[in-house]
């Protein structure tokens, strides 16, 4: 094996390793609030453009480690329309007359 193979291996190891937990977070809580929709669908539209280059590089570390790239991408998307679509449709509303109340907190508390 060269040097520059190796090195793609290595860091494909690396690179997936890294996001492992991120996935494996997410599809345990469902809890994507912290993700931002458009970075998320930015980098799906970054990987469909990428894809055009990868395909022209011959079979090696690269094609693995942007594979996993585009399926945790889309994974990550998928689940963030999904989950975040039924969190807002549970989550409490607010209604003014809590804020209200909480409002004057300070003065029950006589402070």
């Amino acid at each position: 094996m060269d040097i520059p193979l190796l090195a793609g291996t290595i860091s494909t190891v690396i690179f997936a390793g890294s996001m492992l937990p991120m996935l494996a977070k997410a599809a345990r809580t469902k809890d994507l609030g912290s993700y931002s929709l458009g970075n998320i669908a930015l980098i799906n539209a970054g990987n469909v453009v990428h894809t055009l280059y990868v395909v022209t590089l011959p079979v090696g570390p690269v094609w693995v480690l942007h594979g996993f790239y585009v399926v945790s991408s889309a994974l990550m998307l998928a689940w963030c329309l999904r989950y975040r679509s039924s969190t807002h449709a549970t989550e409490p509303t607010t209604e003014p007359a809590t804020r209200v109340a909480d409002a004057d907190l300070p003065v029950r508390l006589g402070v």
